[in-house]
């Protein structure tokens, strides 16, 4: 029987009650496909930092080091709760950043995807999401600001200062492109070059290293796109987009608006894929406010193992199943209270209700050959 190490990093906040639901999905799969998923949980995020005095513990490094995958749920604590924490340590700069450096986890991939059934579930006009919404947003997740040097201090004139740089090389643009091509190629051959070219010289070089890529993709139509004028038509025009590629602090913002567009981040997993080694996760936060209350929607999180079966293990049919039996829990009326307000015309359920239905839906399904 084939065994797959996988590491569970619960996080914080509504983290260890959503990853529950997917350890159910997990243990489901395993059993239809006769395979063995060992997991083990391990610290990781603020709750770790007041466990062990580290935000990413050497112990949860071990873990991951010997994983074939790692799942990972939401991390950080409120704004006061983050403040007992050293600023170095705190979960972004102390685990998250420090976890993407160590597997060069370089391509992010974020689905935003609402079929047209769902589309209650949108802010947008229903003559704006027209057939359904489906785009993946591709991300370059170990460059640029977020990475570069950083520098605080006191200057010449006795004044607050803080310099951080946008760094980028040429192989790092292009590993992320190629990803871009790559996935272009297995859509709708359209890939949006989404840049700020116009002022960034950053973006001047990811265009000149675009157009070397290219050459090698001919079949796929580019569309150049700024930045703030992608912001504008995923409100206005959602459905002229399929693979849009970016540098990390763009797609850092524009994914979390696309989770906008479909109304919640609640709805939106993600992909986060180096050479050796990927980690998944929901891109909504942690929201400590609802944390314990059984609630929180598990949706990004199961998606996140969806994601999983499918990248880091080829199970593309279990990943496709698991897709529509999450589907099917909402076409069916139900959602929870974090996504749906209550006279909405849906049937509240649970967090943990969420789960069972989704694993119901999956066991009804036949097992992939």
């Amino acid at each position: 029987m084939k065994t797959y190490k996988i590491a569970l990093l619960d996080g914080d906040g509504i983290g260890p009650e959503i990853m529950v639901e997917a350890v159910k999905i997990m243990k489901l799969v395993a059993e239809r496909n006769h395979i063995n998923f060992e997991l083990t949980h391990t610290p990781f995020g603020a709750s770790a930092w007041f466990q062990c005095g580290s935000s990413f513990p050497d112990a949860t490094k071990l873990v991951c080091d010997e994983a074939d995958a790692i799942l990972k749920g939401p991390i950080g604590l409120s704004h006061e709760e983050s403040k007992k924490i050293p600023v170095d340590q705190q979960p972004e700069r102390g685990a998250l950043l420090p976890l993407r450096r160590r597997y060069n986890t370089y391509a992010n991939f974020r689905p935003v995807f609402l079929p047209k059934g769902l589309a209650h579930f949108s802010p947008l006009k229903p003559e704006i999401i027209g057939d359904g919404i489906d785009i993946m947003i591709i991300r370059e997740l170990v460059g640029g600001l977020y990475f570069g040097k950083k520098e605080t201090g006191i200057n010449a004139a006795g004044k607050r200062y803080v310099n951080e740089m946008l760094e980028y090389d040429e192989d790092q643009i292009r590993a992320i492109l190629k990803v871009g091509f790559e996935t272009a190629m297995k859509r709708k051959k359209v890939l949006h070059n989404i840049h700020k070219s116009n002022v960034l010289k950053s973006s001047v070089l990811w265009n000149e290293i675009l157009d070397e890529v290219h050459k090698d993709y001919p079949q796929v139509k580019v569309v150049q796109m700024l930045v703030d004028a992608a912001a504008t038509y995923l409100c206005l025009n959602p459905g002229q987009f399929d693979v849009m590629v970016m540098e990390n602090m763009f797609g850092d913002i524009l994914s979390d608006q696309g989770g906008g567009i479909l109304g919640s981040l609640g709805l939106m997993p993600s992909a986060c894929i180096g050479p050796d080694k990927a980690y998944y996760e929901p891109s909504h936060g942690s929201a400590p406010d609802i944390a314990g209350k059984n609630i929180a929607n598990p949706y990004s999180m199961i998606g996140s193992v969806a994601m999983m079966l499918e990248y880091s293990f080829g199970m593309d049919q279990e990943a496709k199943n698991l897709w529509q039996a999450m589907q099917s829990v909402f076409a069916k009326g139900f959602s929870t209270p974090d996504l749906s307000k209550p006279g909405s015309g849906v049937k509240m359920i649970s967090t943990s209700e969420f789960g069972d239905l989704v694993a119901s839906e999956l066991r009804a399904m036949p097992v992939p050959n």
